[in-house]
């Protein structure tokens, strides 16, 4: 066999790549293609801060593909239509692409099978790509996924994990094969301050500090607001610039219960991704109805505009919300403390946030995203659903000298110590010091109570 094509979508990377490698092995001369998708555009998933890093992450594939003699071919359109033109115009006879999860990806792989076949060529599906354990390797005895955390962990731990594969030495690209350009290194409009530069060899980097710097504390100080300790690494699996294999195979190297605490939470992503795999509808329906009457989006306007820009009284929340909108990322606590508040405290439908979380959110993962937003709301797996985060409590706990709220909420940096998590509460002069930092939109007795009355718990 002399020619193949290798798809990239969700695996940015030369590092860890079965799909490269099977081409490699396979073929003389192989075609890495990157199409700029129509259909991800349409889906509304192609928003500033994603395209920003994509950009990154191209230029940089690009970069390492040269160095060994080979480049990057980048089309634009359908991505079916695409996939079949390169491969036309190359002789190509196969074609191989990383399996992915959401309802997008499986349709787009049947298209594409359907399309090679009528053209008398072969796509190749490659596991363990984007996920350590494929979703449906595990499973329980009478189901096709596992809607409980713990038993999945155990079975997903106790799974062999394949070898890590190095990065190929010399890719050949035939000759003739029409690349659009890659993308400028200029931002596009709307892209966040202080987004994250992407990217594999940025990845990587990231990666190695973290192993020998962060890693070993993450039991500890992972929930610490203001500490930043975690890995921020989410990016880099989002857009598979970093293998998950590699990642969860570096990290049990590295022992100690920070590394266990952090291959736990890598393990929770592929549980999220398992159940999408297994119900697509998920992303949008309720994959559990508690038969909510959630409050209309016209009745609550106000409310999701103040949670949107950070303005809602309660200084965690709206530090967490500022950090979302100038980062392109939120700390994993502020994520649940912020879901809570809009869907459980204000009593809006989960879908509201997580839309404009995936505005945001540079590691905007279907899986992640919608599976979290629907556990915090308790129309997910959360075997707690009726749970609400009060923001002040948590404030405390997770940010208790308000490090991170006076440096989110400028606002509030005359306020010192643990009142800056109630200053509604401060007398006059104090309160002064707030600077016009608003009232709480709704008091949180106000709020439990509407919830509890919507679930009929009152």
């Amino acid at each position: 066999m002399y020619v193949s094509v290798v798809l990239f979508t969700a695996d940015l990377r030369l590092h860890d790549h079965p799909p490269l490698r099977a081409a490699l092995d396979r073929a003389r001369d192989v075609v890495p293609l990157f199409v700029r998708d129509r259909g991800v555009a349409d889906a509304g998933f192609a928003v500033p801060n994603r395209l920003a890093f994509l950009a990154d992450c191209l230029r940089d594939l690009d970069a390492g593909l040269r160095e060994r003699g080979g480049r990057l071919v980048v089309r634009s359109g359908d991505v079916v239509a695409e996939v079949c033109r390169v491969a036309a115009e190359a002789g190509a006879d196969e074609v191989h692409l990383a399996a992915d999860v959401s309802a997008y990806a499986q349709a787009r792989e049947r298209r594409l099978r359907r399309a090679l076949a009528a053209e008398g060529r072969r796509l190749h599906v490659h596991d363990t790509v984007t996920d350590a354990v494929a979703p449906g390797a595990v499973t329980p005895a009478a189901s096709d996924h596992f809607a409980v955390f713990t038993p999945y962990f155990r079975r997903w731990s106790a799974q062999g994990l394949r070898g890590v594969r190095a990065a190929p030495r010399a890719v050949r690209v035939p000759e003739g094969i029409v690349s659009e350009g890659l993308p400028s290194g200029s931002a596009p409009p709307g892209v966040s301050p202080g987004l994250a530069a992407g990217g594999e060899t940025e990845g990587r980097k990231r990666l190695t500090a973290w192993l020998r710097t962060g890693v070993a504390a993450y039991a500890d100080r992972h929930d610490d607001l203001a500490a930043d300790a975690t890995s921020r690494l989410s990016p880099h699996l989002h857009f598979g610039t970093l293998s998950p294999v590699e990642l969860v195979q570096r990290a049990r190297r590295s022992g100690g219960p920070g590394a266990e605490a952090f291959v736990r939470q890598l393990a929770w992503r592929e549980f999220h991704r398992q159940v999408l795999a297994a119900r697509p509808a998920a992303a949008d329906a309720d994959y559990r109805t508690r038969h909510d009457r959630w409050r209309s989006q016209e009745t609550a306007r106000e409310d999701i505009e103040a949670w949107r820009e950070g303005r809602t009284g309660y200084p965690v929340v709206d530090a967490a919300m500022r950090q979302l909108r100038h980062e392109g990322w939120m700390h994993n606590r502020g994520r649940l403390l912020t879901a809570s508040f809009l869907a459980k405290t204000l009593y809006v439908d989960w879908r509201v946030g997580a839309r404009h979380f995936l505005e945001l959110l540079v590691d905007g993962d279907v899986a992640n995203n919608q599976l979290n937003w629907q556990w915090v709301a308790g129309t997910g797996t959360d075997t707690r659903p009726h749970r609400v985060l009060n923001p002040v409590t948590q404030g405390r706990r997770y940010d208790p000298d308000g490090v991170y709220v006076r440096r989110w909420v400028p606002e509030l940096r005359g306020i010192e110590g643990r009142a800056v998590h109630e200053p509604w509460r401060l007398p006059g002069p104090e309160r002064a010091a707030a600077h016009g930092y608003p009232e709480p939109i709704v008091a949180l007795a106000d709020g439990l109570a509407r919830f509890r009355h919507a679930r009929g718990r009152d």
